[in-house]
């Protein structure tokens, strides 16, 4: 047994051994603390500084967008104030949209197969009265803002003519452009006339037409407000009838210009504006009559009345669509029109498009490959790209309007490499702008 002394200093000795023990653990617990305390704080520093720096790159972002923005009101500002002082020539004030496509849906007019006629006044100087055309009033070329090409302007009372059409076969497409401007007054109507005369380059014969023994008169006014109206005047073996007359909306002082169309299958006389079918007349012209003269005729006081005539297109023979491609293997077409230098396909095309599509709707198992082909006017890389751009134009109209599956079409073109006609005329020229299908 311990006497109180030794235990006494057993217990002292324990205490004096623990303390140290004690003190190093709790040492060490704090250090971790402290350590653990230091690293949450380097970390939220860290934390608030990349969120300092993401705050400034919004920021600047931000201030960006604003400054972006702000130029770009300025100059809408500045391109609409540029608007306001310079109209654009793609769309003058007044003028008419460009039809669209389906408008054209009923449209069944085709031109004839060959070209024997074209004047889009090329060979004319500005300014000038075109060397191919006779008149006893006053005329000259001009061309117009917003509208392709060179026009004749029709500008004093008279008759205008040209002297290359010197026959009117009894089966022939006979196309025009007519245009009127804004400031037209509602003076006189432009009166196109086809005519037997005994000399179709003659002044006295062309100063008499009225008096010809056989002649088909159209006569397009543009008047004012929403419709204008046409007439055709007829005249058989020397006995003329009264006037038929139509309102149309297809031709007012800013509906225009308006293509005409005029469709002559022996006696029978078709008459279309843009579109629209205004006359069709099975009798129109006596049997056996023989056309020579196209003249217009007007009468311009004081310069109210100006009309313009552009584009003029007579071509002759009536296309044999199905036999041609499924017996001959090849169609060929100057009825699908383009706007100039582009692939644009012209609306008019319709009826042609719609020969085409009857013959494949019919005969589902026959492909084609679509060939366009230009004159030699121009850059021959161009006139290649272009030939090609156009073909698929085509295709991608046979598909799209009349559901024509694109796999029974390839296309190709052949730019200015294959005429079929001379290319120092209009008519050749005219002649070898075309599109083919060839049977595959």
């Amino acid at each position: 047994m311990k006497t109180p002394v030794l235990a006494l200093l057993s217990a002292a000795l324990l205490v004096s051994c623990s303390f140290p023990a004690q003190a190093q653990f709790g040492g060490l617990k704090d250090a971790a603390r402290k350590a653990k305390d230091a690293m949450k704080k380097k970390d939220a520093e860290a934390q608030a500084q990349k969120d300092a720096e993401a705050k400034k790159e919004a920021e600047a972002k931000e201030a960006q967008a604003k400054k972006e923005a702000e130029a770009k009101k300025e100059a809408e500002a500045k391109d609409g104030a540029q608007a306001k002082k310079e109209p654009s020539s793609e769309a003058p004030a007044g003028a008419a949209a460009a039809p669209s496509f389906q408008v054209y849906s009923k449209f069944d007019f085709v031109p004839g197969e060959k070209i024997i006629a074209f004047e889009d006044f090329s060979q004319d100087a500005i300014g000038d009265f075109p060397g191919k055309w006779n008149t006893n009033g006053s005329g000259e070329i001009v061309t117009i803002s917003g509208k392709p090409g060179r026009w004749l302007k029709l500008a004093a009372n008279g008759f205008y003519t040209p002297e290359f059409i010197t026959a009117l076969p009894d089966d022939f497409t006979l196309e025009l452009d007519i245009l009127s401007p804004p400031t037209f007054k509602n003076g006189y109507a432009l009166q196109t006339v086809l005519a037997e005369l005994p000399s179709p380059t003659g002044n006295s014969e062309l100063l008499q037409w009225t008096g010809a023994p056989n002649f088909f008169q159209f006569v397009a006014d543009p008047e004012a407000g929403s419709e204008g109206s046409v007439q055709v005047i007829l005249r058989q073996a020397s006995v003329s009838t009264p006037a038929s007359t139509r309102s149309t909306k297809q031709f007012t002082k800013v509906a225009n210009p308006v293509h005409v169309s005029l469709w002559r299958q022996r006696q029978r006389m078709r008459v279309y504006l843009n579109e629209e079918k205004l006359f069709d007349l099975p009798r129109a012209l006596a049997p056996g009559s023989k056309l020579n003269t196209l003249l217009f005729a007007l009468r311009n006081d004081a310069g109210e009345s100006d009309f313009c005539v552009s584009n003029l297109r007579l071509a002759v023979g009536a296309p044999d669509t199905r036999n041609k491609l499924l017996t001959e293997g090849k169609w060929v077409t100057h009825g699908i029109l383009f706007d100039v230098n582009s692939d644009r396909v012209k609306p008019e095309s319709y009826g042609a498009l719609k020969e085409i599509v009857n013959v494949l709707t019919e005969n589902a198992d026959v492909k084609v490959q679509v060939v366009g082909h230009t004159d030699a006017d121009g850059d021959d890389a161009k006139n290649l790209d272009l030939s090609k751009r156009r073909a698929a134009s085509v295709r991608g109209l046979l598909a799209k309007e009349f559901a024509i599956a694109e796999a029974r079409m390839e296309t190709d073109g052949k730019g200015e490499s294959q005429p079929i006609d001379k290319n120092d005329n209009p008519a050749g020229k005219a002649n070898n702008r075309r599109v083919e299908f060839i049977k595959r």
